[in-house]
C-alpha cells in the first residue's frame, strides 16, 4: 500500500483537517507546509502527485501517538528505518489504544474476519516462529473498518 493512501485513509477516518495534520507532524518535530501536505494527500493518478517517504509517514504516525495519548515521559526509542504494514498497524494500535478485541471488531466492520492468533502474529518480532507479515489487504480492511467505526460514532 502506498504511504499516501495510508495517510489519506487515516485522515478521513479520524476526520482530521489540514491544521490538525500539520500539528500532528509538528509533534514529531517534523515541519510540513500546507502545500506539501496537500501534494502528499493526492492520489497517484492526480497531477503533481508526490510519493510520501517512510520517514514522513513515520513522523506522522509518531505524532499521531503523541496527539492521541499525550507526551510520554519515557525516552524516545530510535525509529526503525523500514516502515512496513506491521509497523503501521502497531503504531495505529498504540495511537488509538486498541486492545485485540477492538482491533478484531474494527476488522469485522469491514467484513474481514481474523482470529486472535492471526492478529497477534502481526505484533510479534520478526524472528519469532509465529511472526507473520501484514499484507496490504489486511491493512486496507483495518483502515476501512476504522473509517466505519469513527464515522458512525460521529454520525450518532
Amino acid at each position: 500500500m502506498l504511504n499516501n493512501d495510508v495517510i489519506r485513509r487515516i485522515r478521513y477516518a479520524l476526520n482530521l483537517n489540514d491544521h490538525a495534520m500539520i500539528a500532528i507532524f509538528a509533534l514529531s518535530d517534523y515541519e510540513i507546509s500546507r502545500d506539501t501536505l496537500l501534494t502528499l494527500l493526492k492520489k497517484d493518478n492526480e497531477e503533481h502527485f508526490v510519493a510520501m517517504s517512510n520517514a514522513q509517514l513515520t513522523a506522522f504516525l509518531d505524532g499521531l501517538i503523541t496527539f492521541r495519548r499525550g507526551k510520554s515521559d519515557k525516552p524516545v526509542a530510535p525509529a526503525k528505518t523500514e516502515l512496513d504494514n506491521n509497523a503501521i498497524l502497531r503504531k495505529l494500535r498504540i495511537a488509538l489504544e486498541f486492545k485485540e478485541e477492538e482491533m478484531l471488531s474494527i476488522l469485522t466492520l469491514a467484513d474481514f474476519d481474523l482470529s486472535k492468533h492471526e492478529l497477534s502474529a502481526f505484533f510479534r518480532h520478526e524472528g519469532h516462529k509465529h511472526y507473520r507479515k501484514c499484507g496490504d489487504q489486511i491493512l486496507r480492511n483495518f483502515l476501512q473498518g476504522l473509517t466505519i467505526h469513527f464515522r458512525q460514532a460521529d454520525a450518532s
